[in-house]
């Protein structure tokens, strides 16, 4: 399990990333059971590196952050600074690798039930 630094907010904290072997598919499904977050991911899948504040949620940031850090903890995406930007990424090929064909999977059915 990797630490990393991450989280769109004025405390940044340690957030564990879970190494390909580590994804759990149960940690997975419930990450993506919150139409926030599946939201987001999907937003990911179109485009990569998508800055925290540029998915055009309705929520409070403070909300935001805690659907960030349930995807980071899942292992579903990654974050990395970019000067001061904090940018987004779906760990595809990591994904597909442990689970080959969910993500496909999850994201057509999200796609159909926007």
């Amino acid at each position: 399990m990797r630490t990393l630094k991450c989280m769109p907010s004025r405390h940044t904290s340690d957030v564990a990333i879970p190494d390909v072997a580590e994804l759990d598919l149960f940690v997975i499904m419930d990450a993506l059971s919150g139409p926030a977050r599946r939201s987001i991911v999907l937003a990911l899948a179109e485009r990569d590196g998508v800055p925290c504040g540029q998915f055009g949620l309705s929520i409070a940031k403070s909300t935001a952050a805690r659907h960030f850090r349930v995807l980071l903890e899942a292992g579903l995406i990654r974050q990395w600074d970019d000067g001061n930007i904090k940018r987004n990424g779906l760990r595809r090929d990591e994904i597909e690798h442990r689970f080959p064909g969910l993500l496909d999977l999850v994201l057509r059915e999200a796609r159909t039930t926007r």
